[in-house]
């Protein structure tokens, strides 16, 4: 037998990419949503589903607007407990916190803890998609998907892989990278809502052996998405010119070893040179943009404005626990506050766009989720926009949907997110 839910709310979906043309006239509101075995069949007046529909259970979300869930589209799981670690920049924050910290996830039993922990806390802020880094140990791995598969959330993880510039306990061989991703791939990919992701963390941690292997890896799972880190602060730049000095710029340390393609994710992406702009947008990539990461380790100014003139496929991410929050709403205020500072003042529709359709078209899965249109699943939240006195007397003199929502992009907290909804399932709330 089937499964009916109406919810009743104003019911935003997207009708076109906010980054072309007017973005304050790229959705529609809807009085509510119907959903069916866990995707949405249809949205319109709350009366006309309930006509069509009469065995539908009805959930009432009064004036909270409801959306699809946010979309991450990278992070480190890993990195939960030592999320807001003061005061060291990239590779020095990498040997002070996170390379420690990932040593305990040899523990099966810490790894599943995390999982948990983490999976827990961006679903209270109303994330039901992230694409996130594990470690080198496979036990990793297993602790994110069985979270996940628990939850029954459409995620995608890899073993991060890394045979050099790490400690030794977090180093793999390039044989060891390439079987264990491998078999964790066979094991989990397309099992319910779960994806493999082929993680080489970056050019640095890798010969160049290891990212030829990731490289093979990809090219016979072609279906899979691959991610990795590309240009995130300069002095990372000169250090990957130092170990590849036969590389034309650091995106040919990624194309040279068969880990550059459409389905590729590549975090950060600030210091492209012209060359490097040209190959990602020419086949397809996408670049992830993660403001409070960037701004809290001190990393450099993103232009998306630049990136979006140009073509690129972009995508909005956490980066826990660089970044400083699990919130996308901060996320999107960082995003907002970085494109002031870059020239240009990101629309609130631009804006949540990226943190739902946007960051699902990077992973690949935009006919699957990001969206509330018909077929799509039904990862949804209830976004309550008056969760804090502030909040609530802005959101009351706004004169559109977008000026309502824009302060809560920029105050709001998990405080905000009223409810979540995960494969059409009541997740929170």
């Amino acid at each position: 037998m089937s499964s009916e839910t109406i919810l009743k709310g104003r019911v935003l979906g997207f009708t076109r990419c906010p980054f072309e043309g007017d973005p304050a006239d790229t959705a529609r509101l809807d009085e509510a949503v119907l959903i069916r075995d866990g995707h949405v069949v249809r949205t319109g007046a709350a009366a006309e589903l309930r006509s069509a529909s009469p065995e539908a259970q009805v959930e009432d979300m009064g004036e909270a607007v409801i959306t699809a869930g946010f979309v991450d589209a990278h992070a480190h799981y890993p990195q939960t407990a030592m999320i807001a670690s003061w005061g060291k920049r990239l590779i020095d924050w990498l040997n002070a916190y996170t390379f420690p910290e990932e040593m305990r996830f040899a523990d099966p039993a810490y790894a599943s803890e995390i999982a948990g922990r983490y999976l827990d806390l961006t679903l209270s802020n109303g994330t039901t998609t992230v694409a996130s880094y594990c470690t080198i140990h496979p036990e990793s791995v297993e602790a994110f998907f069985t979270a996940a598969q628990s939850r029954g959330l459409r995620a995608a993880a890899g073993k991060t892989c890394m045979n050099r510039n790490a400690p030794d306990a977090l180093c793999d061989t390039t044989q060891s990278a390439y079987d264990d991703s491998q078999a964790l791939l066979e094991t989990w990919h397309g099992v319910d809502r779960l994806s493999y992701i082929v993680t080489p963390r970056f050019s640095p941690t890798s010969t160049p052996d290891q990212l030829s292997a990731m490289g093979a890896l990809w090219a016979e799972h072609p279906d899979c998405l691959m991610q990795t880190h590309l240009s995130e602060q300069p002095d990372e730049v000169d250090w990957v010119k130092s170990l590849f000095p036969e590389a034309r710029d650091y995106l040919d340390t990624y194309e040279a070893h068969g880990l550059l393609g459409a389905r590729g994710l590549y975090g950060h992406a600030i210091y492209l040179e012209p060359r490097e702009r040209d190959r990602l947008r020419e086949v397809g990539a996408a670049l992830v943009h993660c403001p409070t990461s960037n701004t809290f380790i001190g990393s450099g100014l993103f232009n998306m404005a630049l990136a979006k003139a140009e073509g690129q496929r972009v995508g909005l991410a956490t980066d826990t626990g660089g970044g400083s929050s699990f919130s996308m709403l901060r996320t999107m205020a960082a995003a907002y506050e970085i494109g002031q500072l870059t020239g240009t003042a990101l629309h609130p529709a631009q804006l949540y766009w990226l943190a739902t359709a946007g960051s699902a078209g990077a992973m690949h899965m935009d006919d699957k989720i990001g969206n509330i249109a018909p077929g799509m699943e039904a990862d949804l939240i209830a976004l309550d926009l008056a969760s804090t006195p502030a909040i609530a007397q802005r959101a009351a003199s706004a004169e559109d949907i977008w000026e309502a929502i824009f302060p809560t992009i920029m105050m709001g907290d998990d405080r905000a997110i009223k409810a979540v909804w995960t494969g059409g399932r009541r997740a929170l709330g």
